[in-house]
């Protein structure tokens, strides 16, 4: 009987701490369904009221303990490495696209375009801005216009065109060394970005090749309208320099302000902005990344109160109950983020919000660093990518005067990334990461 009573116990104790959480998804998730409005209910304001709740409820310290322990979640060494990298991407993209450098990347991919693979084209395109930029909204709202202008002057499809632009911007998000999903993904599971994108590239090229030539089949009989813009290369080389230093290992941060500074030397020599404007480029870039910012900090915050009160082990004991393995590990934690995301509507939250938790799990199953941050950041942009209350898809419809529902049924790409990222975790794929233990030797994770 006393067995019983302290198993309760334990269970109340456990749901009460996890509680924070489950308030979150309530405050975001059912209140945007109600008004019908994912974007109604600020992600700051949903964290902040999580965050009170957090503290209010939390029994086993007195409030200025609470709120030290939610301070200490925010500002924590790995969580500000990760702001900083914000900081920096935001600078890099705004001053590069501000410079011309996404019209020149567009120019160059067009020019290179053969005939009768306009589609496929597009495709390409789309996946080498959203790889330049590391952003598929980015991608999405400077893409989508082209597409558009593309099939009223060829008589294709528009949703069929924008599907193209939404499906390639999520190649970039998923693998660019500047996404804020690969920044997100990589810093929570402690590994490098190198790594991770290495594991990536065996899922994500394989998907992106079979939707080419899916939409080369697709594109036959059209024609390519006249291209006669030049192709300002020197406008292209900040996109080939952080891509080349990040592939070679560089840190990242290192990485990004070398690109910062590049791109200013080439704009204000090219004449698109003086050094005031390359600043304020960079200012505007820098607080268009306030909002994750902001979020990423109370997100550390709320789940150090509820690791400290034991919800994040009481949830790993549950999660891991019927798991017995490294596949069953993974699993777990696609299912995690697929379900957060289709909650917050935001892959960068989902994996913000499930990535300490992923992590505990993969440790205790023995799951490689580099493997669980590539499931947490591809099953976060296949579903991005096919939720009609997503931010890709409402631009992508406020730019083409559409419903988001009419590009779904285009939308190769993200729902041929999940089918084949379940894949690879049931098949144990690449084996490389997929047969070795977890390279950082850690003690068992235990319910408090």
């Amino acid at each position: 009987m006393e067995e019983v009573k302290s198993k309760k116990l334990k269970e109340k104790e456990g749901l009460l701490a996890l509680s924070p959480l489950l308030v979150f998804v309530v405050l975001y998730l059912v209140t945007s369904i109600i008004v019908q409005d994912f974007y109604k209910v600020p992600l700051t304001v949903a964290f902040l009221l999580s965050g009170i709740y957090a503290v209010g409820t939390s029994r086993s310290q007195s409030l200025d303990e609470c709120i030290s322990v939610y301070s200490r979640g925010a500002g924590s060494p790995k969580m500000m490495l990760m702001l900083w990298i914000f900081v920096l991407a935001g600078a890099f993209a705004k001053t590069t696209q501000d410079m011309g450098g996404v019209d020149a990347v567009v120019n160059l991919v067009l020019s290179l375009m053969p005939g009768n693979m306009l589609l496929a084209g597009l495709f390409l395109v789309s996946c080498f801005v959203s790889m330049s930029i590391g952003t598929s909204t980015g991608t999405v709202a400077a893409l989508v216009p082209i597409a558009v202008g593309i099939a009223q002057a060829t008589g294709a499809s528009v949703p069929m065109m924008a599907a193209a632009v939404i499906g390639g911007s999520f190649l970039g998000d998923n693998l660019s060394f500047i996404s804020d999903t690969t920044i997100a993904a990589t810093q929570t599971q402690e590994c490098r970005m190198r790594d991770k994108f290495r594991v990536n590239l065996y899922i994500t090229v394989p998907v992106a090749v079979l939707i080419f030539f899916v939409y080369v089949f697709k594109g036959i009989g059209m024609e390519i309208p006249v291209h006669s813009q030049t192709v300002e290369w020197l406008k292209v080389l900040p996109y080939f320099v952080v891509l080349g230093l990040a592939l070679i290992g560089i840190n990242v941060m290192a990485v990004l302000a070398s690109g910062l500074f590049l791109t200013g030397i080439i704009g204000i020599y090219c004449g698109s902005y003086d050094i005031y404007g390359w600043m304020a480029s960079a200012g505007s870039g820098i607080q268009g990344m306030g909002d994750i910012i902001i979020v990423t900090m109370m997100a550390g915050g709320l789940f150090e109160i509820v690791s400290e009160n034991g919800g994040i082990g009481y949830l790993i004991d549950k999660l891991s109950n019927r798991v017995h393995s490294g596949r069953g590990a993974e699993l777990s934690v696609a299912l995690m983020v697929s379900l957060t995301n289709v909650c917050t509507a935001n892959n960068t939250v989902a994996i913000l919000t499930v990535g300490n938790i992923a992590k505990k799990i993969g440790n205790r199953f023995g799951v490689d660093h580099c493997k669980c941050a590539s499931i947490l950041d591809t099953f976060s942009c296949s579903v991005q990518g096919l939720l009609p209350y997503g931010m890709q898809l409402m631009m992508a419809s406020g730019l083409t005067a559409l419903s988001p529902v009419e590009f779904l049924p285009w939308l190769y790409y993200p729902f041929a990334l999940g089918c084949f990222a379940l894949l690879s975790i049931l098949l144990r794929y690449p084996r490389k990461y997929s047969s070795r233990p977890c390279r950082k030797a850690v003690l068992p994770v235990r319910c408090r």
